[in-house]
């Protein structure tokens, strides 16, 4: 009997972690929207529609400010989001919402490009801080047996607001898409007001009945969670006695997850998956004889969002580093023959085989929407301890942002310079690089506690000496 109701409440604990999870789900479902406006805005600005109320067209430069300047706004929320997670997990969801919403408001109502750019590098702020926050919730909530999962979930709801983009932009303008965006931030709003705020902040904060609340409603009404609480208290105290001077304790607790993690965003944004990205049309519009290359970015914005479905189980299943070192060679190999594909076009443009170089593209999409895309993040979420968990996220995560901005501007200068098929070899050696990285460097996370949940039996005064 005792070992059924263990059972039982086992499960209550994952359905309520569940919840909590699909609380937060229109905050990564809002990026997602973000993240996949521009494409089919892009061509409805620059090609009204008649009879519509838009006064003015832009250019193609005005254009490419739209797509970057999300970018650069991404870098500045992510310094931002050190100050902003000071102030809880989940009440600083629900503030950056209301300012996340107003922005799109901005394009809505806009009657110069220059409304737009607002638009742009504001959504990029908030859109930074909300992914930050919501894979530190995630971690901070989720059980060691679990966490993959639920932080895959939100590379799932990103791709289901990208995808969402790309499917309404086909019959909305860029303004009905812009109030789209607008009122799914709202939304976050009403779902996160049954979540709890996160016991490890709670504690961490001095906030100690409601770390008790939130625990008992996270693992379910008949759990114990005495003992949990317990830990918590006594390492988070840990953790303040110890980062109250101590050069020795700062310098792996916060430098060394920093570089593993930044190092690991470098090898994401450069792998070649920002260029298919932002360049998507302009890459299969090379590539492809006969397929249309808006129908191509559909299918590959579909099959990013399955792959991700599948990231979380593989993640827990096969563990971080042998996903990410098995995933980075398949892109390797991917972008290889791809590039290898358009080096032969170029040398007989009547022999292509569209099959052959959209298989290569799928391939590469499943591999990296399984590999490394997601596990960053959640890496991110995993290896900073408690205190240094917002200074030292919002720090990669600019970091990450600044890599993608250049990931996406120096794409047309390598292919001036290289070629596509030359572009495409060197992110294959930038992704080998990365596997050879993984390999050596990147701890093994799956099924270990969060460091402020570990259970340690050594007295803090032998942690002293």
């Amino acid at each position: 009997m005792p070992s059924t109701l263990g059972l039982v409440e086992k499960d209550r604990s994952s359905y309520s972690q569940i919840l909590a999870v699909l609380g937060i789900a229109f905050g990564p479902f809002s990026v997602g929207l973000c993240k996949g406006y521009t494409s089919p805005a892009l061509a409805s600005l620059q090609s009204p529609q008649p009879n519509t109320s838009q006064t003015f067209v832009i250019s193609e430069q005005e254009g490419s400010w739209i797509a970057s300047l999300s970018l650069l706004g991404a870098l500045f929320g992510g310094l931002l989001s050190s100050q902003v997670l000071k102030g809880g997990r989940r009440a600083c969801l629900l503030v950056v919402a209301l300012p996340f919403s107003a922005s799109w408001c901005l394009t809505v109502f806009a009657t110069s490009v220059q409304m737009i750019y607002s638009t742009a590098f504001l959504a990029g702020i908030c859109s930074a801080i909300v992914n930050i926050i919501s894979q530190v919730y995630i971690s901070e909530i989720a059980k060691p047996e679990l966490r993959g999962r639920l932080s895959a979930c939100l590379k799932i709801f990103a791709h289901l607001g990208m995808l969402a983009s790309f499917l309404m932009g086909a019959w909305l303008d860029w303004r009905q898409l812009a109030l789209v965006c607008a009122s799914a931030p709202l939304m976050l709003i009403v779902t996160m007001q049954y979540t709890p705020e996160t016991p490890s902040y709670l504690v961490y904060s001095g906030q100690i009945a409601r770390a008790e609340r939130s625990l008992q409603w996270l693992k379910g009404e008949m759990a114990d969670v005495s003992t949990e609480l317990g830990i918590l208290q006594l390492n988070i105290r840990r953790m303040k006695e110890q980062g109250s001077g101590c050069k020795s304790v700062l310098v792996p607790q916060l430098v060394k997850p920093v570089l593993l993690t930044s190092v690991l965003m470098f090898f994401n944004r450069f792998s070649g998956a920002m260029a298919f990205n932002f360049y998507a049309v302009t890459i299969f519009s090379q590539v492809f004889g006969d397929l249309n290359p808006h129908l191509v970015a559909v299918i590959t914005a579909t099959v990013q969002l399955i792959a991700s479905m599948f990231s979380g189980i593989l993640a827990d299943k096969m563990g971080r580093k042998p996903l990410l070192i098995s995933s980075g060679l398949i892109m390797t190999l991917s972008l290889t023959g791809f590039g290898l594909y358009t080096y032969l076009c170029e040398m007989e443009p009547s022999g292509r085989l569209d099959w052959l170089p959209l298989l290569l593209i799928l391939l590469f999409e499943c591999a990296c929407n399984v590999g490394i895309q997601p596990i960053s993040w959640l890496l991110v979420g995993e290896l900073f301890p408690l205190e240094y968990r917002a200074a030292g996220s919002s720090l990669t995560t600019s970091i990450s942002y600044a890599f993608a901005f250049m990931g996406v501007k120096t794409f047309v200068d390598l292919n001036s310079v290289l070629g596509l098929y030359g572009t495409f070899w060197s992110y294959a050696g930038i992704c080998f690089l990365g596997c050879i990285f993984s390999g050596i460097f990147i701890p093994e996370t799956r099924q270990k506690p969060l460091h402020e949940m570990e259970i340690r039996t050594e007295r803090l005064s032998d942690s002293e000496a």
